[in-house]
């Protein structure tokens, strides 16, 4: 089989990116989840949250410690996350299982209250997806996956406007490739197509 230079096929015959390629969590994510669409506020917010304690890190650092991440934050429910207070704060801060990063932490919460706030203009995902483009970058090789594009830039500055933080444009990129906005799948990934949010 003739691959894309960044692509590797695996055992089972699939075609996926180097990254995803060898670590058996980030191939069971790749394989099932990064780009799919999420469109419910939990499942938006999660990402939003998950994003920002990456900035900085391995994905892979994150996805390890998910389950924790999720138990922490009462399973990303922003109406609880919304009423944590400093003894939460401190509480997440002690958490070895967790990225413990205090401006993260704040970020979290603060992100949530945001996001409450938010229901009254149509809800995060809503909002999130209506910055959507019109077209989606189709790369062969990792090289030629933006990190930023104007959507991002416009959405981290609506974002922000909103009062959410730890939103800058290239933490919204990823935002979007991993929930679907964006289709950032190399070419000849057997991943391409699978969200159908985009035609082939």
């Amino acid at each position: 089989m003739n691959v894309a230079a960044d692509l590797v096929v695996g055992q089972d015959q699939l075609a996926r990116p180097v990254w995803a390629a060898t670590d058996p969590l980030l191939r069971d994510y790749y394989d099932t989840e990064w780009g799919m669409p999420v469109r419910d506020e939990a499942g938006v917010y999660e990402r939003l949250v998950l994003e920002g304690f990456q900035a900085g890190l391995a994905w892979v650092t994150v996805l390890r410690k998910r389950e924790a991440f999720r138990e922490v934050f009462a399973g990303f429910n922003p109406d609880v996350v919304a009423r944590f207070g400093d003894s939460d704060i401190e509480r997440l801060l002690v958490d070895d299982r967790i990225i413990r990063h205090r401006a993260k932490i704040v970020a979290a919460i603060t992100n949530a209250r945001a996001t409450i706030k938010l229901r009254g203009d149509g809800g995060l995902a809503d909002f999130i997806w209506s910055f959507q483009p019109e077209t989606t970058p189709s790369p062969t090789r990792l090289a030629d996956i933006p990190t930023q594009s104007p959507e991002s830039l416009a959405l981290a500055k609506a974002l922000k406007q909103r009062g959410f933080v730890f939103v800058g444009p290239t933490t919204m990129y990823a935002l979007m490739e991993a929930i679907g906005i964006v289709n950032t799948h190399l070419i000849g990934s057997h991943r391409r197509d699978a969200a159908g949010v985009w035609p082939k």
